[in-house]
C-alpha cells in the first residue's frame, strides 16, 4: 500500500511557503472528501464482507464509512487497521446491470495499472452475489487535495500557478489518450466505429425521454449536431467520459501535480474529441455569459486560467491530434451536460424526490442551451 501523500510535514511546509500557497495541513478539511456514516439503507454487511476479503486484507480491526457525493456507484472507505481501500458496489435497487457494470469498471482499472499511474490500482473483483447481493470491487486508496466549485478562501494560487494547474488537468487527460490500446489490452473493448454517432443519437434520445414542459426546446441543437457530426475518423483511444476536476486528486505535497483519477464507470474506447469536448463542456471562462458562469463547476475563470482556445491549441501539440470541427465536439459537450441534468430534474419535477437542489437543475438546462445557440451561431461548420 501506497504511504500517504498527508505524510512529510516539513517539505510541504516549505513547498507551500516557497510558493505563497496555503498548506495540506491547512486546506484538508476544505478540499479532502471525507466519508461520513453509512446512510440508511445503504449500509453494507460488514462481517459478511470481512470474511470474505480476510485472505486478502487480514483481520485487522475494521471501519467503514460512505463517501457522500455522486449520484450514481456508491464509494466506501475501508480502513482496515492504519491501511485504507475503497470499495465500489451498484446503487442499492438496481436492477440494469448494464448500466452499473462493476466487471467492466474493474477490467479497464486492470488495463491501465502499469502504464498510466493515476489510476486507482485494482485489487479484488467479485461476483459472489452472497456477498453484497451485486458485484463490487476493491481498490487502493488514494488520498490528497480534491478541488470542486471555487478555491477555497485560504489556498491562494498566483495566476501562473492557475494557469499551470489547469493546464496539467488536461496534460493527464491527453496522456490518457495516447495509450497504446495494444499495450494496454483493450484493443478489443468498447466499439470505436460509429460512436460519435452513437452518442448524438443516444444523448438526443434521452433528452427527449426526460424532457418536462418548462424543459427548453433542443431541437435545433440535436439537428444542428446530426447534420455536422464527422464521420469515423479512424481514432480510437481509451476516453474517461465524465473527466473533471472533482475527479481528479492534488498531491497535498505539490498542489500542482495530479496523483490520481476517479470514477471510471462510463470509461470506454472511442474518440478522443469527444472526451476533450465533454471536459471542456463543463469549462467556463471569464468572458462567457453571466448566467452560464453562474453555473460554473470549477474556478476555471479565475485570473490566469487558460481559455478554451489555448486548452485545445496545447491538447493538440501534446497529443499530435488534430482538434478540427470543435464546435461541434463543444457544443455536444454543453448538450449532453444538459440532458443529464434533465435526467436528474426529471425526477424532481414528476416527484420522486424533493431534493432542492434538483429544483434550480431546469435553470443550469437553459443556460447550457442558450450557450449552445451561441456556439452554433457564432460557427462556421
Amino acid at each position: 500500500m501506497q504511504d500517504s501523500i498527508l505524510e512529510r510535514q516539513e517539505t510541504r511546509d516549505e513547498w507551500g511557503r516557497a510558493n505563497n500557497m496555503v498548506t495540506a495541513d491547512e486546506t484538508q478539511d476544505d478540499l479532502r472528501d471525507r466519508p461520513t456514516a453509512m446512510r440508511p439503507g445503504e449500509e453494507l454487511d460488514i462481517e459478511r464482507l470481512r470474511e470474505y476479503l480476510a485472505p486478502v486484507l487480514g483481520q485487522a480491526s475494521w471501519q467503514v464509512s460512505q463517501f457522500p457525493g455522486g449520484y450514481s456507484n456508491l464509494t466506501y472507505l475501508l480502513e482496515i487497521g492504519p491501511e485504507k481501500f475503497v470499495l465500489r458496489r451498484p446503487p442499492f435497487g438496481n436492477k440494469v446491470k448494464s448500466a452499473h457494470d462493476m466487471g467492466r469498471e474493474f477490467r479497464m482499472l486492470s488495463a491501465l495499472e502499469h502504464i498510466f499511474p493515476y489510476a486507482p490500482r485494482p485489487i479484488r473483483f467479485c461476483t459472489d452475489q452472497e456477498v453484497l447481493g451485486c458485484d463490487f470491487y476493491l481498490m487502493s486508496c488514494i488520498e490528497g487535495i480534491v478541488i470542486r466549485k471555487d478555491y477555497p478562501s485560504r489556498m491562494v494560487l498566483t495566476p501562473a500557478q492557475t494557469r499551470q494547474q489547469f493546464f496539467t488537468l488536461f496534460d493527464v487527460l491527453g496522456e490518457l489518450h495516447s495509450i497504446d490500446l495494444r499495450k494496454a489490452g483493450l484493443e478489443n473493448f468498447g466499439k470505436p466505429e460509429g460512436y460519435v454517432r452513437r452518442q448524438v443519437e443516444g444523448w438526443s434520445k434521452r433528452y427527449n425521454d426526460a424532457r418536462t414542459p418548462d424543459a427548453p426546446d433542443f431541437d435545433a441543437v440535436m439537428q444542428w449536431l446530426h447534420d455536422r457530426m464527422p464521420a469515423d475518423n479512424g481514432l480510437a483511444r481509451i476516453i474517461h467520459n465524465d473527466y473533471k476536476l472533482d475527479n481528479v486528486i492534488w498531491s497535498a505535497n505539490d498542489p500542482l501535480q495530479i496523483v490520481g483519477v476517479l470514477d471510471w464507470e462510463m470509461a470506454t474506447v472511442g474518440d478522443p474529441l469527444m472526451d476533450l469536448g465533454c471536459t471542456l463542456g463543463y469549462w467556463v471562462e471569464a468572458t462567457d455569459p453571466a448566467d452560464y458562469r453562474s453555473f460554473r463547476a470549477m474556478p476555471s475563470e479565475a485570473p490566469g486560467a487558460p481559455t478554451r482556445a489555448e486548452i485545445v491549441a496545447r491538447f493538440s501539440e501534446r497529443t499530435g491530434l488534430a482538434v478540427e470541427r470543435f464546435d461541434f465536439y463543444f457544443c455536444f459537450g454543453m448538450f449532453r451536460l444538459a440532458a443529464i441534468g434533465q435526467q436528474i430534474y426529471y425526477r424532481y419535477h414528476h416527484g420522486l424526490t424533493r431534493d432542492q437542489r434538483f429544483a434550480a437543475m431546469i435553470n443550469k438546462v437553459h443556460s447550457l442551451h442558450r450557450m449552445c445557440e451561441r456556439v452554433i451561431a457564432r460557427s462556421a461548420l
